[in-house]
């Protein structure tokens, strides 16, 4: 997993949870990857503090790929997960 360094990787499927509070981002990232197949990258767009904690364990516990993320930005965060 690298930091973002001003190239964002290509993604099949974006899901925005601009707004939406533990645990409502986590929820709809499990739906989401429900519809989607191994190797596909889901882009997700998240406000809430508790991602940076939140999606690199929900990749960990699932086996997916946390390919990139950035969290610099006062606007919220960026996460790119390769599924397994």
């Amino acid at each position: 997993m690298a930091d973002n360094t001003g190239t964002l990787p290509t993604y099949d499927v974006l899901l925005d949870t601009t707004g939406l509070y533990c645990p409502e981002p986590i929820m709809l990232m499990h739906n989401k990857v429900r519809d989607m197949s191994t190797g596909q990258v889901l882009k997700v767009v998240a406000t809430d503090p508790a991602t940076t904690r939140d999606v690199p364990k929900f990749c960990q516990f699932l086996g997916h790929e946390l390919i990139e993320q950035d969290t610099s930005s006062a606007d919220g965060y960026l996460y790119f997960i390769r599924l397994a």
